[in-house]
């Protein structure tokens, strides 16, 4: 039995509403699911990120938020060096201090004994000949690291954790003309150093040289979480770090490379899906005008259904979002058939 004009112009009208209402889950579904997979890669490192670029500033209700800002680091309070009375402008000041020591040297069976720089104490003791190279024992004053008191970076102070990631370093020649008077009659000034030798370019056994080097000041990518006034390490991560500290402005996806992009236009693509499931619906009731506040309904119905399925088990939240959003599209659902019965 052949179908008539009519009953083929139904079955492509059937087919069509089919394929829009597939067109419209299938939609739907990939953009959550790309989704779920770019929130749930992003939380390993503590969420999703706002970018504040270079000049952006936190709104009321983004704090607790990860951000991505980019910048030269700003230094308030510069660090302090209090033994040699030496600033300098940057996050971190790091003081190295080396002693001129016997250190021994095995190139497979032979040994040999040299002096040199070295910033420990190497004890002589343990070695294969301690005769005649015996070192002096412990440093009269230490390496220390000093960091600035306030750092920031788009108006937020950066946390100890931050200014320790800050990567990079520079040499600071010493300020003489400001060193105590008993470093000042103790040491001198040789080549970007501070040394305790009589003959600096002669150094002897027991000499004492001191150097610092800085972070330097340079455009950073900082991605943290903002707590109050400052940028700090997110202590949920689960990847054990919480934040990321890069030179240059680095865009999030070089930054945080193993977290896919969200998807793009993502509302604009969430409003096609409902449309497509829309115009899917209103087909299948052969197009009837009365029937487009049902269509919509439906339409949003089964399209809301679908995305919340893609989030069971993903996130809690979307998925009683697009459930409750169902559960809605289904009352009124319910109401437009009443009224349609109740009008036949």
């Amino acid at each position: 039995m052949s179908l008539g004009e009519g009953g083929i112009t139904i079955l492509v009208q059937r087919m069509l509403a089919a394929l829009l209402l597939l067109a419209g889950a299938g939609l739907v579904a990939m953009t959550e699911k790309s989704l779920a997979v770019h929130l749930t890669a992003a939380a390993r490192h503590g969420g999703q990120a706002l970018d504040l670029g270079t000049d952006g500033r936190i709104e009321p209700g983004q704090y607790g938020h990860m951000v991505r800002a980019v910048g030269q680091p700003e230094v308030i309070e510069a660090p302090y060096d209090p033994d040699f009375n030496q600033h300098a402008k940057t996050p971190v000041l790091v003081r190295h201090v080396e002693m001129f020591q016997w250190r021994e040297v095995r190139l497979g069976e032979q040994v040999h004994y040299e002096l040199d720089w070295v910033d420990r104490p190497v004890d002589s003791s343990r070695f294969a000949q301690p005769g005649g190279h015996e070192n002096p024992g412990t440093f009269p004053i230490e390496g220390k690291q000093f960091d600035a008191g306030l750092v920031r970076l788009n108006g937020l102070a950066l946390a100890p954790a931050l200014l320790h990631a800050l990567p990079g370093s520079e040499s600071v020649t010493p300020e003489t003309g400001n060193m105590p008077a008993n470093m000042a009659a103790t040491f001198t000034a040789y080549d970007g150093h501070l040394v305790t030798s009589a003959k600096p370019g002669r150094p002897r056994l027991g000499d004492i040289r001191v150097s610092w080097e800085a972070v330097p000041l340079q455009t950073l990518t900082v991605f943290a979480r903002v707590d109050g006034d400052r940028l700090v390490p997110a202590a949920d991560a689960s990847d054990g770090k919480g934040f990321e500290v890069q030179v240059g402005d680095r865009r999030l996806d070089d930054v945080l490379p193993d977290v896919p992009s969200e998807p793009a236009l993502l509302w604009v693509r969430r409003v096609i899906a409902v449309l497509l499931g829309a115009l899917g619906v209103f087909l299948l009731l052969r197009g009837r005008s009365r029937e487009v506040p049902l269509a919509a309904a439906l339409g949003v119905l089964a399209i809301s259904v679908v995305a919340g399925a893609c989030w069971i088990g993903a996130d809690g939240m979307y998925a009683m979002s697009w459930l409750l959003l169902a559960a809605l599209a289904a009352g009124i659902v319910a109401w437009r058939v009443r009224v349609r019965a109740s009008r036949d």
